[in-house]
């Protein structure tokens, strides 16, 4: 009966998981980013069903670990801030998707 547990501990490396992305606004914001060339703020919010600033709190840390680029503009009078993925933050959201399917099959990924 010990084997199996064995067998799930070396398969299992929790280092392949990120945790810039794993929290749950953040995994949200990539999940909706990995399929739009871009979201608008609001979008986020609602879809996510986030406060402004706790929206903000993680779209910047997605920002400064280069997953996420944020561009603020106004149309017409009002400010109009949007997100889209990078190329790195579509890469390291493929690798954290493969680490978890990794786990979910029981295999190292």
């Amino acid at each position: 009966m010990s084997e199996p547990a064995a067998k799930v501990e070396e398969a299992f490396d929790i280092n392949r998981i990120d945790d810039v992305i794993h929290g749950r606004v953040r995994l949200g914001i990539m999940a909706i980013l990995s399929g739009v060339e871009s979201a608008d703020f609001n979008t986020l919010k609602t879809r996510l069903s986030a406060t402004d600033g706790n929206l903000s709190v993680h779209l910047r840390k997605l920002e400064d670990a280069g997953f996420v680029a944020v561009t603020k503009r106004f149309e017409g009078r009002k400010p109009l801030t949007e997100a889209s993925m990078t190329p790195s933050g579509r890469k390291a959201f493929i690798a954290y998707l493969d680490a978890m399917q990794g786990l979910v099959n029981g295999s190292p990924g």
